[in-house]
């Protein structure tokens, strides 16, 4: 079926008010990135709803970036036809063949803000469905609860006819929530929370810890290709990768070992909270979920959170790891976050860490530092790179190797 425009439905925007239009403004924008690759597309925002007119693209790509787009709700594959009886009925049984599967129940349902139009909407209805009968065989009407419903919308310019109603991402736009940083580790939970924050609007810049020679570039690249799938959520992704052997091998050395897990999430979490005041930032998100190892009790939570004041936010805090997991598959991170590249967090784990650190006990062994010097040598390393959706970065690395070879 060759459609000539999608028409996208806000649902949550129009809960907005004044600010609706900045809202829908934002998500035209955001429609625009992920749509970057089809430049015949025309984008044209309107307050009811956004039509996407595709110019000949292919409904069936654009559809697969458009269902990841937050702040959609639903959208229909529309044809856009001549006000005149013959096309409507002609456009109708087109897309009822495209898409009436056998025992299926339908319904027409036409709206018309043309009130000159020849008929009115009950007549269109009675008239379009009995056209259909006399041309199709084994139709049942259902006027409750339908299994398919045929969109005719009669407008001044012209006529729509749609037989689809997809459901879109939900949430809100992305960069309406305002900006944030998230502690992206590679394992399972962070890239699920960064889809939490992205569904509630936050444009977020990722850091990540690493620490050479002790995690490989594998594990770097890891970490970026999830960032990769993240992007088709929000268009593109700030990656922000911080150094961060010198302090682990400074705590190892200097800190018992009960404490190296705690003090090392101090810095991590100072680290982040700095990059978030650089970038404009105003909250931390992780994913931290509670009880699920050792520096996720609540002890753990409040020792570490001692080194700000800035809102840290847990999405997936409350979350069994099966509903993570089962988020993680939805969102097609998991397959990548299981693999075994090892991490910074892993690296220097003590065997017996403290579940229940006291804050007074961190500031005394932290006290033994020079925590300034140590983070100002960390900042100076870090390097930012702009990550696009489905970038791919482990693929990359395996040809460098095998050319090496």
């Amino acid at each position: 079926m060759k459609y000539t425009e999608i028409m996208v439905r806000y649902g949550e925007l129009s809960t907005k008010g004044k600010n609706r239009k900045d809202f829908i403004g934002r998500l035209a924008g955001n429609v625009t990135k992920v749509l970057r690759d089809f430049p015949e597309v025309e984008i044209r925002p309107k307050h009811d709803r956004m039509h996407i007119i595709l110019n000949g693209a292919p409904f069936a790509d654009v559809d697969q970036r458009l269902k990841k787009v937050f702040g959609i709700q639903t959208y229909s594959p529309t044809i856009k036809i001549k006000k005149t009886l013959t096309m409507i009925e002609e456009t109708a049984l087109a897309l009822m063949k495209a898409t009436f599967k056998p025992g299926m129940t339908f319904k027409v349902n036409t709206r018309r803000s043309d009130h000159n139009f020849a008929y009115d909407t009950n007549e269109l209805n009675q008239m379009i469905g009995d056209y259909l009968f006399g041309q199709m065989d084994n139709l049942k009407v259902e006027m409750k609860q339908p299994d398919l419903v045929l969109r005719i919308e009669v407008r001044q310019d012209a006529a729509y006819l749609s037989s689809q109603l997809l459901r879109g991402a939900g949430g809100m736009p992305v960069g309406t929530g305002g900006r944030a940083v998230m502690m992206l580790s590679g394992g399972i939970d962070s890239p699920v929370a960064s889809y939490l924050a992205l569904k509630r609007g936050v444009e977020i810049d990722m850091v990540h810890f690493y620490s050479p020679p002790y995690t490989t570039e594998k594990a770097l690249n890891k970490a970026k290709e999830l960032t990769g799938i993240l992007a088709n959520y929000a268009g593109r992704i700030n990656f922000i990768a911080v150094p961060f052997a010198e302090i682990q091998e400074t705590i190892k050395a200097k800190i018992p070992e009960g404490y190296l897990m705690t003090i090392q999430r101090r810095f991590m979490l100072r680290l982040a909270d700095q990059l978030r005041a650089k970038r404009g930032g105003l909250a931390i998100f992780n994913g931290e979920s509670v009880g699920q190892v050792a520096s996720q009790t609540l002890e753990s939570m409040a020792a570490i959170n001692d080194v700000t004041t800035t809102p840290v936010l847990r999405p997936v805090a409350t979350m069994d790891k099966t509903e993570i997991i089962a988020l993680a598959e939805k969102i097609g991170t998991f397959d990548l976050s299981i693999q075994p590249f090892e991490d910074c967090c892993t690296i220097f784990a003590p065997p017996r860490p403290k579940t229940k650190p006291k804050v007074d006990k961190a500031r005394e062994y932290e006290a033994r530092l020079d925590t300034s010097a140590l983070i100002d040598r960390a900042l100076a390393g870090i390097e930012i790179t702009p990550i696009y959706p489905n970038d791919q970065f482990l693929a990359d690395k395996a040809q460098e190797d095998a050319a090496l070879l």
